[in-house]
C-alpha cells in the first residue's frame, strides 16, 4: 500500500486499512520511532497472528498504540495521577506507559501479565489510522497492538521498503497491508516507563529508554525514576540480545576497533567499521570499509538501524563498530547497539 502524494497516504488507503484491521488483517504502519506490525488489540487472533508472523514468544508482550484523545481508562484498570501528569506532557510522542490492565482487554497483548503497555504516537500517519480505526469500531475505542515490523530479536525497520523486504511472503498472500509514511524519524523505539505497581507504594521505574530521557521524566513528575528491579513486568526489548543484524556485530573502543581493523585487513577478511569523527578511519586499508557516525546522539539513533540493515546487505564478514560515550545523551543508543552486540557473544 504505497502511498501516493509526499509519502502521506490517501483517504481511501487509510480506509482499507483500517477495515482490514476490523477483520482481523495485520497492517504495517509508520510511527515516529519506528514502523509497528499491528492488529486489533481487542482480538485475540489478530494478536496471535502478529506473534507468528515475527516468531515472537507468546509471554513477550506488545505496546498498545492510541489515537489523540483516546479513554486511556478504558485500557487500563488503573490510571494513576503520575501517569495523566506525563500523558499531558509527552503525548501524543515516543513515550510508553505501563499500567494495570483492564480486566476486558486480552491478556495477550501484555504476554499473560495483568499490565498494558499504551502510546500515543505522534507520526500523521500512524495518528490518521488509528483515528479512522477508531471511528469504525462498534464502541470507537480503537486500540491497535503493534511491535516493530520485523522479526522477532532482528533490526527494527524505519521504511515501508525495510517491512516489505522483512514479511514477502506475507504481502504475496495477502496477509499484510503496508502503509508507506515515509521515515521514521526519531528511529529507536519508545521510552517505556512502568507506573502499574504504584498502588503498590513502587514509584515510576524506567523499563527502556528512549527519546524522551529520565531527565525529562524527572522534571515533569517531580521524583526520581528508578531503574528494572526483579518484580518489574516484562516488556518490549527487554532481552539482553535484541535489534541484532544478521551479520556479526562487534562493539569496541576506539583503539580496539582499530586493531581489529587492521588484523581482519590482513588475513582478507572483509569487514565494515562505524566510527565516529570524519569521513573515513586513520588508514586507508584493504578489505575494511569505515562507515562515519554521527556525533549527535539523535542523530545517530535516527540513523542506526537503517545503518545497519544497509550493512548486512554489504557482504561485510563482521560488523565493527566504536563504543559510544557512556553518559545520559547516549543511553538509547547504547541501549540498543549493547544489545544488538550481544547477540553474538
Amino acid at each position: 500500500m504505497k502511498s501516493k502524494d509526499n509519502v502521506v497516504p490517501q483517504a481511501d488507503d487509510l480506509e482499507q486499512a483500517a477495515r482490514y484491521l476490523l477483520a482481523g488483517g495485520l497492517v504495517a504502519f509508520p510511527t515516529e520511532t519506528v514502523y509497528g506490525l499491528g492488529g486489533d488489540a481487542e482480538n485475540p487472533a489478530a494478536i496471535a497472528r502478529i506473534y507468528a508472523a515475527k516468531g515472537r514468544p507468546a509471554n513477550h508482550p506488545v505496546i498498545v498504540h492510541l489515537a489523540p484523545g483516546a479513554d486511556v481508562d478504558y485500557w487500563a484498570r488503573q490510571v494513576p495521577p503520575q501517569a495523566r501528569v506525563l500523558i499531558d506532557a509527552f503525548w501524543p510522542g515516543p513515550l510508553t506507559l505501563i499500567l494495570p490492565r483492564a480486566l476486558h482487554i486480552p491478556e495477550a497483548v501484555s504476554g499473560g501479565q495483568d499490565s498494558i503497555g499504551l502510546r500515543c504516537p505522534s507520526h500523521p500517519v500512524a495518528q490518521a489510522l488509528l483515528r479512522e480505526f477508531s471511528r469504525l469500531k462498534p464502541n470507537s475505542r480503537g486500540g491497535v497492538a503493534a511491535p516493530s515490523a520485523n522479526k522477532f530479536g532482528q533490526v527494527s525497520p524505519t521504511r515501508a521498503e525495510h517491512v516489505r523486504t522483512e514479511f514477502p511472503e506475507l504481502l504475496r498472500s495477502g496477509e499484510l497491508l503496508v502503509l508507506d509514511g515515509g521515515q521514521s524519524g526519531i528511529g529507536i523505539e519508545s521510552t517505556i516507563l512502568d507506573l502499574s505497581r504504584v498502588e503498590q507504594g513502587v514509584g515510576p521505574v524506567l523499563l527502556r529508554p528512549g527519546h524522551i530521557s529520565v531527565a525529562q521524566l524527572e522534571h515533569v513528575l517531580g521524583v526520581d525514576v528508578g531503574g528494572r528491579d526483579d518484580a518489574a513486568p516484562r516488556v518490549s526489548g527487554s532481552l539482553k540480545a535484541h535489534y541484532a543484524p544478521r551479520t556479526p556485530l562487534v562493539l569496541l573502543s576506539r583503539e580496539s576497533l582499530l586493531e581489529q581493523a587492521r588484523k581482519a585487513s590482513n588475513k582478507g577478511t572483509r569487514v565494515a567499521v562505524v566510527i565516529f569523527g570524519g569521513d573515513a578511519g586513520p588508514d586507508a586499508l584493504p578489505n575494511v570499509d569505515w562507515v562515519p557516525a554521527a556525533l549527535d546522539a539523535h542523530v545517530y539513533a535516527g540513523e542506526l538501524y537503517a545503518l545497519l540493515r544497509r550493512l548486512d546487505r554489504g557482504g561485510y564478514a563482521r560488523i565493527l563498530v566504536e563504543q559510544p560515550p557512556r553518559n545520559s545523551e547516549w543511553q538509547a543508543v547504547n541501549d540498543r547497539i549493547g544489545r544488538a552486540a550481544a547477540a553474538f557473544l
